[in-house]
């Protein structure tokens, strides 16, 4: 039987712990920082939809609906995937490819896990957005519904900005102090 020499279990032990105070601390900032409707909000929302019923189509072949969606709101997705090319290009700078790759495949494997635990019912459950999203009229609908339908997401980003009446007070308190 071997064992792993302590020095390694001590890093991993090491880098787990900082990862686990790192998420919790970006989490709790994350919930004192005030959100507005930021567009990269709405379009991580309407990725995941996009991606949701990228999946749904593949495990239940639909493809030909899944198609027709892609074609019905085009100009939308395009839209949306630029406001997140936009949101990776000014977190992540020189990354921002990279990291927008990887969101998009975590997007698809959470999901796709999300479909496998569902087993038999998944298509029964997924296959009626189809339907929903045919009915819609333009990219606000789209957007809203995709708000509502809260997909899965592999993680969270936060995309909020601080409000610009909040900056100036400061300022101007600063000013009379």
């Amino acid at each position: 039987m071997s064992f792993l020499p302590r020095s390694f279990v001590t890093t991993l032990l090491t880098i787990g712990i900082g990862t686990v105070g790192a998420l919790y601390h970006s989490t709790a900032f994350a919930a004192n920082v005030p959100c507005n409707h930021s567009p990269a909000h709405e379009a991580f929302n309407v990725q995941g939809l996009k991606s949701e019923l990228m999946v749904t189509a593949l495990s239940c072949h639909a493809q030909n609906r899944y198609n027709d969606f892609v074609a019905q709101f085009r100009d939308t997705l395009l839209g949306e995937e630029k406001k997140l090319n936009g949101y990776f290009r000014s977190v992540y700078g020189r990354n921002a490819q990279r990291k927008h790759d990887d969101y998009i495949t975590q997007l698809a494997n959470v999901q796709s896990e999300q479909g496998l635990q569902s087993g038999t019912i998944f298509c029964l459950q997924r296959m009626p957005m189809f339907d929903e999203t045919k009915v819609l009229n333009n990219g606000e609908e789209l957007s809203a519904y995709a708000e509502a339908k809260d997909v899965t997401q592999p993680t969270s980003f936060e995309v909020c900005t601080t409000p610009q009446t909040r900056h100036h007070e400061s300022h101007r308190h600063a000013h009379h102090a």
